[in-house]
């Protein structure tokens, strides 16, 4: 088959189970802060960055029993929010920093600048501002080449004196 998806394709949306709501919406709203646009009942709610239906979906359907998943387990390693520029990433990593919230790594791997943190549930959330396509590392046949460097989080912040 021959078919290949638009390349005007995106990911819109994530929908998660979360075990507890308030607890989640702390998370998306307080610390990362995305706005509520809509409740399903009591069970979930919909959050956006803008005023797009939702990025974010966050449900407590089917969860009396459920457990958290193990880093071991088939599933969703992360999803990743992409921010439009480095000033706005310090931002986000400002009010993580100032919360003293867990980061469990940072990364630049000369394509994007990463921050890794993890929500309630354990579900992996990427932080991160790609460079610009023509700086992207490429080998002599024009693949891209991902490379893994540290990440300069505190010089990061420095994006914030401008």
């Amino acid at each position: 088959m021959n078919y290949k998806i638009s390349p005007d394709a995106a990911i819109g949306h994530v929908h998660l189970t979360v075990k507890n709501l308030n607890r989640s919406i702390k998370f998306y709203r307080d610390l990362l802060g995305f706005k509520i646009k809509t409740w399903y009942g009591d069970s979930a709610v919909f959050l956006s960055s803008n005023e797009y239906h939702h990025h974010i979906a966050l449900n407590t359907w089917d969860t009396e029993n459920a457990k958290p998943k193990h880093s071991s387990q088939i599933g969703l390693y992360h999803f990743a929010i992409l921010y439009p520029n480095r000033k706005e990433l310090a931002k986000a990593f400002k009010k993580i920093w100032e919360q003293k919230y867990p980061v469990q790594g940072a990364t630049d791997s000369g394509i994007s600048e990463s921050i890794y943190i993890s929500d309630p549930d354990g579900n992996g959330v990427e932080l991160y501002v790609d460079r610009p396509e023509y700086d992207w590392p490429r080998d002599e046949k024009g693949n891209i080449v991902f490379k893994t460097k540290t990440f300069d989080l505190l010089k990061l912040l420095s994006e914030l004196d401008t």
